[in-house]
Order: C-alpha cells, then structure tokens, then sequence
C-alpha cells in the first residue's frame, strides 16, 4: 500500500497553535467549572427563542453545547480542516512537485497554519461547527462551541452580567445552526460551493507570479489588493472568485440573520443586549499592528463587513415586503443573494419578485 505524503504537518500545526493561543485565564476558577451547564441550559433556551422568532426549526434534533479551552477548540478545527481539505491536499501531493512536500515546506505550512489558528483562538467566543461528514464519529460534529476562557475574560474586561452575555452569545450560534440544520439544503448547498473551489485549487507557481505582479501594479495605483478578501481572494482564480462571490452573499446574509435575530429573540430577557453589541463592533473594528495584518491578510476584515452588511440587506428587504418577503431566501439555493445584491438589496428584490411574477403574453 502507497501512504501519500501530506503537504501539512497537522501535529506541528496544532502543537504551533497552542502555544500561540498562550495561557488560558480562568482555568483555575471555580466560576469555571459551572460555566459548562449553564451554557447547556442556555443553549436549549435559545433555540427555542431562535424558532419562535425565526420558525427555523432543527431537523437534526436538539442542539449540543460543549464549552472548551483555546487549545480544545484548535484541536476541534484542526480536525475539521484536515477532513475539509482531505481531497484538494491529496491532489496536490498526487500533482505537486517534490518541492511542494519536503520536509521544509511541510513544516512550513504547518507553522503558517498553527499561527493563524493559535491567534484566532484568542478571540473566539463561540462557533457552530456545521461541518458534517458520514464516515467521522458523530459525536464530535454538529456541535455549538464555546470558548471558555476568551468568554469568561471578556465579561471580566468589560463588566458584563456573565447570564444575559451567555444566552445573547448562545443565540447567535444557535441561529446559524437553525439556519444550517432547519433549511434542508443549505448546508449540502454551501458545502458544495466550497468544495468547487477546493476542486479547482491548482499549486500553480506561474498564477502565484502573476498575482504578485498585480498586487505591485495596484499598489502603485494606490488601491489596495487585500480590500475584497484577503489573500484568499486575491490568489483566486476568476472562476474560484464567481464561487467567492455567492458565498460572501451567503455568508452575509446568515451573519446579519444571526445579529438580526439575537437581538430580537432576546429583546424581552437580554436588557444589555446593546451595548453587548457596540461593544463586540468595537472590538472587531480596533485591531492594531499584527492582529490588523493578520485580519487583511486572511481576509477576516472583509469578513467582519459583512454582518453589517448582511443587516442592512435584511432591513432594506424587510422595509419592502416584512419578514414575507426576506424569508423567500430560504426557498431554494437560487433565491440567496450575491454579494452584489446584498450591497443592492432592490436588485434581489426585482430579481424574487419577477421570478413569482405571472407570465404574459
């Protein structure tokens, strides 16, 4: 039997990761210790709160909440990359040159790895992990995380009623897993568009050149490449790009619905919601120096645009045809905005209203 080689040493990356994400404050706390069932019991609140404001309703039964470390929750996404990329990375050690799997470069890409997994674990609140696959263990998917510490050290920095701040984060999850597990075909749908273009990535060190010469070109015409996604995008293909496109759409608008609906959901039980959000909006829009950079770079900044983005989409459609209206997003893949509707919100209206419209002639 051949063993192919793989081109990321995910033990390095998950080691590099650690000891990036630092020490865990709270650890030690007493406080600690309850912050598992209290998230289990507002967990379950939340989803009820979530389909009584939204009637998205999971089909895959109750949701399950797991409170982690920053190390547990680089280990729970190391995973799902690795069963995420499986196959573009057995494409590229079947293709690639040697070059692309000597040692070096394997340790190479880990290390890049396992830094921006170990920085982004510092501040991570909360994450639902929609990614589903057959042939892995069940118990360790479909799993609504929450990132112990980073939760726990926000409350203390900021002063926040540690009971209304969990539920208002469990609503937030919980609503991205009623959308994925309460519209039968978005997930498989968005799986798809990412596999497309996983499908096409290429170790293509010609492209590689031709992008550097275009990031120069657009520097010296003062734009800035890094504006419409980070590195992913710019090293897209224009094919990969049109996939970009529908899933930025998408993205946008399941972030906007989450901030959207844990806000209403909330409304009667969570009094300091607001400032709970001005507060996080903040904190997402104050990155300095490295942690800026590394937002550009991955495009995480783009991706921080598009909750407001996604909001104002959402107000736009409701102010045109109430809630009616924006619910015919969820009728089928073909009625999820692009991103070019989401910053036009009338040219997704024109285009569902003339698809219901009766024919003439």
């Amino acid at each position: 039997m051949v063993v192919k080689a793989d081109p990321v040493d995910w033990r390095l990356a998950e080691r590099v990761a650690k000891r990036v994400g630092g020490h865990e404050p709270f650890l030690d706390s007493y406080h600690y210790r309850s912050l598992g069932p209290e998230l289990d019991d507002l967990t379950a609140v939340a989803e009820e709160l979530v389909a009584a404001e939204t009637g998205l309703k999971s089909m895959s039964g109750a949701a399950r909440a797991r409170v982690t470390t920053r190390a547990g929750w680089v280990s729970a996404n190391t995973a799902s990359f690795q069963r995420l990329l499986r196959p573009v990375l057995d494409k590229m050690a079947e293709r690639a040159s040697n070059a692309w799997l000597s040692p070096v470069a394997q340790r190479a890409s880990a290390a890049e790895i396992g830094a921006v997994l170990g920085w982004m674990s510092t501040r991570v609140l909360g994450q639902y992990d929609l990614l589903v696959i057959e042939d892995e263990r069940p118990e360790d998917q479909d799993i609504v995380y929450y990132v112990g510490p980073n939760v726990m050290a926000l409350e203390r920095k900021y002063g926040f009623d540690p009971h209304q701040f969990r539920l208002w984060l469990a609503l937030h999850e919980t609503t991205h897993r009623a959308q994925f597990t309460g519209v039968a075909w978005l997930r498989p749908h968005f799986l798809g568009l990412v596999q497309e273009v996983l499908d096409t990535a290429e170790p293509d060190l010609e492209h590689f050149k031709a992008v550097g010469r275009q990031v120069i070109e657009a520097r010296r015409r003062g734009e800035d490449p890094l504006a419409d996604g980070g590195l992913p995008a710019l090293f897209a293909t224009p094919e990969q790009k049109a996939v970009l496109d529908r899933i930025g759409g998408m993205m946008s608008l399941l972030e906007g619905h989450g901030d959207v609906t844990m806000d209403r959901a909330g409304a009667s039980r969570i009094p300091d919601a607001g400032r709970f959000a001005r507060v996080l909006r903040q904190r997402r829009n104050s990155a300095k120096g490295v942690s800026r950079l590394v937002q550009r770079l991955l495009g995480i900044e783009a991706k921080l645009n598009q909750y407001e983005a996604g909001e104002a989409f959402i107000e736009a459609v409701e102010a045109r045809g109430g809630p009616e209206l924006l619910n015919r997003v969820w009728e089928s893949s073909d009625r999820l905005p692009s991103m070019t509707e989401i910053r036009n919100p009338q040219q997704w209206i024109d285009r569902v209203n003339g698809a219901c419209a009766p024919a003439t002639g």
